[in-house]
């Protein structure tokens, strides 16, 4: 009966081996990378102070969001349109100037369609410091910026998004996507706020993320888990 007993636990540790494995197997960890393809996309809206109706969006520079990359480390600042337009700034241009519009800055990698189609997609970072959020400017408004992942139908017009604000310290989100190898999965940075004329912006800080080790997967430590058995056996 002991040995029957053996050969059921083992068996059932095999099957929850195996469960684990394959159950992991469409699991994508990503983090922020420097290397990847970051796209920019910029909505524009008007302030609160004037309707905050939407003006327009479309595909921007990633420096002129502002987001940059020094090394492995992103920074992300308010916008910095520089363009004395009374459209932009209230009343025109320059030094102590107002932002006159609500800027909705993505910074964002967009594999092919369906890449990353029906898997289980993970974004995971490290927020260094964030100066940026809790300040406002003259017209009282402020900034706010999360990670996200986006699930995009095939013509852009609906999606399906996960987010998590960017505190300090380290973050992580998943999303199973759609199935479907016509949608757009995005991960990236969305930082809405006023726009700053530059000589203005230190006050208003900025914020840093880094890159993470990818987290072991479950397949690995079920693995890992299988070699220690076999050694304590032997």
């Amino acid at each position: 009966m002991r040995v029957s007993l053996l050969k059921g636990l083992a068996s059932v540790a095999g099957a929850t081996l195996v469960a684990m494995c394959c159950s992991t197997a469409s699991a994508v960890n990503i983090t922020v990378n420097p290397a990847d393809n970051w796209i920019g996309f910029m909505n524009v809206s008007e302030t609160p102070q004037h309707g905050g109706g939407y003006v327009f969006g479309s595909s921007w520079g990633t420096n002129d969001l502002t987001a940059t990359f020094s090394g492995p480390v992103l920074t992300l600042g308010p916008n910095t349109i520089n363009d004395p337009d009374p459209f932009w700034y209230t009343p025109a241009g320059g030094p102590g100037s107002v932002g006159n519009k609500i800027m909705d800055a993505n910074m964002y990698v967009e594999p092919a369609a369906g890449t990353l189609a029906g898997q289980n997609v993970t974004f995971s970072g490290n927020v260094l410091s964030n100066t940026l959020i809790g300040h406002v400017n003259q017209d009282g408004n402020g900034w706010t910026s999360v990670a996200f992942i986006k699930d995009f139908a095939p013509d852009y017009s609906s999606n399906v998004a996960i987010t998590v604000p960017l505190t300090a310290g380290p973050f992580s989100i998943s999303m199973l996507t759609n199935s479907d190898p016509n949608r757009h999965v995005q991960y990236g940075f969305e930082t809405i706020g006023p726009d700053v004329w530059a000589t203005d912006v230190a006050p208003y800080g900025n914020i840093r993320v880094t890159g993470v080790p990818e987290p072991m997967s479950l397949g690995t430590l079920a693995l890992g888990a299988l070699v220690a058995m076999r050694r304590r056996r032997a």
